[in-house]
């Protein structure tokens, strides 16, 4: 999937300021707006893209998850309903074109459709439909080892007052913060629309090897004095169940780093795994034996 460039579609660099990208999308709303273009489909198709790169961009916490993960990953946590969500397109567009501006504005009274529960729902010349119930987040509990592999849950949870149950897909690299979005299975709508959505967002436990931070993860592996100044090889077990050598160079300190690319969770999007850290940590022994006092005392003497 390509990826979706907010910034280039606004004409703004990535350091731009809220008041900027505001600016710029103003100006072309007023350009691409299709009581603007009067019909012209590929400038309505760019005003629904305009718009949807204001929405993201314009939202502190949207433009930092965009900015971290990219637009697959983006698209992966925010569904289009999630993206337009807060978004202050009534009062921009009211601006441009009076009170009747609202997403169609001037005399046409049309509502633009974004597709996937934008805001924009459908030519329509009556009111603009029910909104819709509210989304429901339930928080799932997964293993190191089932975020890696994927699996099946059965998720019990509470729909219009009745408690239901429902078997749910866990795909690989499903980390901590990631979703799932199940249509219709939110809160009911009070005003005769839609029911909200149920999102399945991923918590990952705790593991006793492994620290996981994102898509990497993280083991310390224990080393002897000896091995840190002459260098040695360690094993280092990984997730799938292999044992991998890694060799530690003469004088590594104590909590020195080494990567091994390619050995953490997958993404969920199939493409590429994260990475495996292993944190050296150099023993030091609070007891020495004669034998072992007299060796460091000599090697002190030969000036180590």
């Amino acid at each position: 999937m390509a990826e979706t460039d907010y910034y280039k579609m606004l004409g703004v660099n990535k350091n731009a300021s809220k008041n900027d990208i505001k600016k710029a999308y103003r100006k072309l709303a007023m350009k691409y707006h299709p009581d603007q273009t009067k019909g012209d489909k590929s400038a309505e198709e760019k005003f629904k893209k305009i718009s949807e790169a204001y929405a993201v961009l314009s939202d502190a916490e949207k433009r930092k998850q965009y900015d971290t993960f990219g637009s697959a990953g983006f698209q992966q946590r925010y569904s289009q309903e999630d993206i337009f969500r807060g978004s202050d397109f009534d009062s921009i567009l009211n601006e441009l074109f009076g009170g009747s501006g609202r997403f169609g504005g001037g005399g046409s009274g049309m509502r633009f459709s974004f597709g996937g529960g934008s805001p924009f729902d459908g030519y329509q010349q009556q009111q603009q439909a029910p909104s819709k119930g509210s989304d429901l987040v339930y928080e799932l509990p997964l293993t190191l080892k089932e975020a890696a592999t994927g699996t099946q849950k059965t998720v019990s949870f509470q729909h219009q007052g009745r408690s239901e149950k429902i078997t749910v897909k866990i795909p690989r690299g499903m980390i901590s913060g990631k979703k799932l979005r199940i249509g219709g299975k939110g809160e009911p709508s009070p005003y005769g629309g839609p029911s909200g959505d149920l999102y399945i967002k991923a918590k990952v436990l705790g593991d006793p090897v492994y620290d996981v931070r994102g898509h990497d993860l993280y083991i310390n592996r224990d080393i002897k004095l000896s091995e840190a100044i002459l260098g040695s090889n360690i094993s280092v077990p990984t997730l799938d169940g292999k044992t991998l050598s890694l060799k530690i160079p003469p004088g590594s300190k104590h909590k020195t780093k080494m990567r091994l690319p390619g050995h953490g969770l997958p993404h969920m999007d199939g493409k590429g795994q994260g990475d495996l850290y292993v944190r050296i940590h150099v023993h030091i022994p609070k007891e020495l034996s004669k034998k072992q006092k007299d060796l460091i005392g000599q090697l002190a003497d030969a000036g180590l």
